[in-house]
């Protein structure tokens, strides 16, 4: 391989046909680079063209896409995994109440999911060519893109398949809340798959196979893409609002088995409760509210992130905090105080997503796919209870779609997906 010099000149003056026969000093070069300006040196156009078509960041960004993240474990990878850019979130029906069926389709899945995280076909192209290919093949050669697959099952799975005798306490549907608006479409449903990556088709891909495996039996009820709006810091990525989502996580393993992961001794053990809302967001009325009243209805300040009355994004929220006129700096009616007045905690998974143009309005169809995931249900419903009556941010949204599903346990090699369920 050349010296780095060499590629250099090669690019800047390759007019000259014999330069590179031989070394050049480093007076020559720098002249001859300066002919093209320092500005020219560092442009991406002749990184890309140096380094095989591609920045060294952006080499680096695609290694970490390439990391394949393990299926097999005790739990269901996509939960605490580090969020992804991409989600494709699908929820299927029932067709059949043959449990049987359904059992193979679990077990099928699981070698599917499996091979699709390892960035491997679903199963080998057979010989036939008259026959349909197995992989539907977007995604060949694309990569793992950090791929993660989440299923869990609804209460109305485990009546329509009689597994009535399963039933939790945890497991029953969401009430409705207060200002609640859902639409049919976008509510309900048996099975829910949440695919995670960095590429949007790679996690199209995944949901699209597993759809297709068990085509006979199961229809699509609804289904929303979204994009996390990570920078390359790794910072909170923010909602479509322009605040940071997903603050108040907690991140230890501890907290997480205090807040997420099912410990009880039954089906549900190592496993978790998710509870998805599509959340449409009132773009042009949030356009024309000024910025102290977006920063009061949120209860954080829009840039830094951090609790009104403080600094950084992870600050504590001080609720009593009040200003030098006595008035309480984090205002009774914003966001941030609702939720963290119960005493509840969640873990929030949430993505931005946009759908072009609502025919009926000619405003933007967009919004935020909301997923959270706890121990139990009732963390949410506690939360939402008393945002749904008070929040100050009910002006700029309006929940149009929700879920309750029953994320079932990891699977150790040797097993399948719903084992613990099933037998």
């Amino acid at each position: 391989k050349w010296p780095l010099s060499w590629r250099l000149m090669k690019v800047v003056a390759k007019s000259d046909e014999k330069w590179y026969d031989k070394p050049i000093s480093r007076r020559d070069f720098i002249k001859k680079a300066g002919m093209m300006g320092a500005g020219a040196m560092m442009a991406p156009s002749i990184m890309k063209l140096l380094f095989g078509g591609t920045s060294p960041k952006d080499a680096l960004a695609q290694e970490d896409a390439n990391q394949a993240i393990p299926f097999y474990g005790k739990r269901q990878s996509g939960i605490t995994t580090p969020i992804q850019r991409q989600v494709y979130f699908a929820v299927l029906d029932l067709a059949t109440e043959d449990l049987e069926i359904i059992r193979s389709i679990f077990k099928s899945w699981t070698t599917y999911i499996a091979r699709m995280m390892q960035g491997e076909l679903v199963e080998a192209y057979k010989s036939n060519t008259m026959l349909p290919p197995t992989d539907t093949g977007e995604a060949v050669g694309m990569g793992t893109e950090r791929l993660t697959i989440t299923v869990g099952v609804s209460p109305s799975f485990l009546e329509k398949l009689n597994l009535s005798s399963k039933k939790l306490p945890e497991l029953e549907d969401l009430p409705k809340f207060a200002r609640d608006q859902l639409q049919e479409a976008f509510t309900g449903g048996d099975i829910s798959i949440q695919a995670c990556a960095e590429d949007a088709q790679v996690a199209f891909h995944a949901v699209r196979n597993l759809l297709r495996k068990g085509r006979e039996h199961l229809t699509l009820k609804w289904s929303q893409t979204g994009y996390a709006a990570i920078t390359s810091q790794g910072s909170t990525p923010r909602n479509l609002f322009g605040f940071k989502d997903g603050t108040a996580n907690v991140t230890s393993q501890d907290d997480f088995d205090r807040v997420i992961w099912c410990d009880q001794d039954n089906w549900m053990k190592n496993g978790t409760y998710l509870i998805v809302r599509r959340v449409q967001m009132h773009l042009e009325t949030w356009d024309r509210t000024s910025l102290k009243e977006q920063e009061n209805t949120f209860g954080r300040h829009r840039d830094s992130g951090a609790p009104l009355g403080a600094v950084d994004e992870f600050d504590p929220v001080d609720l009593e905090l009040k200003d030098d006129k006595g008035n309480l700096v984090i205002p009774e009616d914003c966001h941030v105080r609702l939720a963290k007045e119960v005493g509840e905690e969640i873990y929030r998974r949430a993505f931005s997503y946009a759908n072009g143009i609502d025919p009926r309005t000619g405003q933007f169809d967009a919004g935020l796919l909301f997923i959270s995931f706890q121990k139990d249900p009732q963390q949410f419903i506690k939360v939402q209870k008393n945002l749904g009556t008070k929040d100050k941010l009910n002006e700029y949204i309006t929940h149009v779609g929700s879920g309750l599903f029953a994320i079932l346990p990891g699977v150790e090699e040797g097993g399948y997906l719903g084992q613990s369920l099933f037998e």
